[in-house]
């Protein structure tokens, strides 16, 4: 099935990580102009090669440094007609129970990952409700489905609130022809994960308690929101789309 897409301007945010990469790139060859977003700038090759791709530096959590470049964007390009929200932060040792967490650590994490989905919202929605169309991919976890006896609390609890607030999006604008949709991944093999390299048997150890004996990698993630944003997939909306090798079907 080949994937087609009316739209033909989209927001990444998390854009310069592993999985905001990907998108971006897929993007990006179906002529679709993207604005990443992101504190760390991606390659400059990838600027190069990736020609629909334009980047600027900028903090999630400042809403008005991220309004005034998504405004400008929108002037020129005359939509936003997909967002794609990777932002993500796991701060292991410092991300604990809840009973021990600093409270300033719990206050980051869900500024960075759900504060900053209610300011996308705030600056994208009205832009796709003028021009009655937007297609919209969070990216959450499997750490929002379960606890855990070694946990990382505000990340799990965060990941959770998106799934909420990406089916309000669904049901709120449907009537706009806007959808939300949300993702989440099993383990992937991202920056985020550098005890990995730190402990590669860890990694291998991992890989056997997933059903299909691998950790995941960007392009998994890339693959379903490409699909979810695509017109393929355009009675698709409020649902979430588990990626995760089979790991929590696992009784």
């Amino acid at each position: 099935m080949k994937l087609s897409f009316r739209g033909k301007s989209a927001v990444i945010t998390g854009a310069s990580g592993g999985m905001g990469l990907e998108i971006s790139k897929e993007l990006s060859k179906n002529n679709i102009s993207v604005l990443m977003l992101d504190l760390q700038s991606p390659n400059k090759d990838f600027l190069k090669k990736n020609k629909n791709c334009f980047f600027k530096k900028v903090d999630v959590t400042n809403f008005n440094k991220m309004k005034t470049h998504i405004d400008a964007f929108y002037k020129k390009h005359k939509s936003i007609d997909y967002l794609v929200n990777t932002t993500g932060v796991l701060w292991f040792k410092k991300d604990v129970s809840a009973v021990d967490i600093n409270s300033g650590i719990w206050d980051k994490v869900f500024e960075i990952n759900l504060k900053s989905m209610m300011y996308l919202s705030k600056i994208i929605i009205p832009k796709m409700k003028k021009n009655k169309f937007g297609s919209m991919v969070h990216i959450s976890s499997v750490d929002a489905l379960s606890g855990d006896d070694k946990p990382q609390d505000a990340y799990g609890a965060s990941k959770a609130a998106m799934i909420r607030l990406s089916k309000s999006f669904a049901i709120q604008f449907a009537s706009n022809n806007i959808r939300s949709n949300i993702i989440l991944p099993g383990p992937i093999e991202t920056g985020m994960q550098i005890r990995w390299k730190k402990n590669p048997k860890a990694k291998k150890n991992l890989e056997k308690f997933i059903p299909l004996n691998r950790v995941g990698k960007p392009d998994d993630i890339s693959n379903a929101s490409m699909f979810l944003l695509s017109d393929q997939a355009d009675y698709i909306t409020g649902t979430n789309l588990i990626v995760d090798g089979g790991i929590t079907s696992k009784p």
